[in-house]
């Protein structure tokens, strides 16, 4: 049984929305050499198939595309084609199984947890400020008023470049 949402898939989420990082001064896309896209979807509980692999792909494309604000919600309906939730009787009471072919699991697991995000977080997901950067975040700060992927890295690059030209132009 597969619950729709599993504690892991928030990072799912955020790893499948990363996986197109700038490394150095160059884009990379983790899921673009099928050997290294099938590492990728094992290390996540898929199976790293080819068909799983071209579903990561099309979600992640299509994620990235809403979350920027380049396309509108509907380019995700496809994704959801045949995408069920069932009912199912636990120990505890009735649970949720989600309905889906094995090859696209992980893909559809990413895009539910996207759903349920933008439901309970509102606004909290969205790409890093830094507009070198490729990558998301998911801010859980109490003033939502977190903007870097990473204050070392992105933060301190954007705040460092914005004092040198404030003191070059006071100098």
């Amino acid at each position: 049984m597969v619950h729709p949402m599993d504690s892991g898939d928030e990072q799912l989420l955020l790893d499948l929305l990363n996986s197109t990082p700038v490394v150095g001064d160059e884009s990379r896309d983790l899921l673009a050499v099928d050997d290294e896209a099938q590492h990728w979807a094992l290390a996540r509980g898929g199976s790293g198939s080819p068909p799983e692999i071209g579903h990561l792909r099309r979600v992640r494309d299509r994620l990235q595309a809403v979350v920027r604000g380049q396309e509108p919600v509907a380019v995700l309906a496809p994704s959801l084609r045949g995408v069920r939730l069932r009912p199912d009787l636990t120990g505890d009471g009735v649970g949720w199984r989600l309905d889906v072919d094995d090859d696209r699991l992980l893909a559809t697991r990413a895009l539910l947890t996207w759903g349920h995000v933008q439901e309970q977080m509102p606004g909290r997901l969205r790409p890093c400020a830094n507009p070198e950067c490729r990558l998301f975040l998911l801010d859980r700060s109490h003033g939502n008023s977190a903007r870097w992927c990473s204050m070392k890295v992105c933060g301190n690059r954007l705040k460092a470049r914005r004092h040198y030209r404030r003191s070059q132009e006071a100098g």
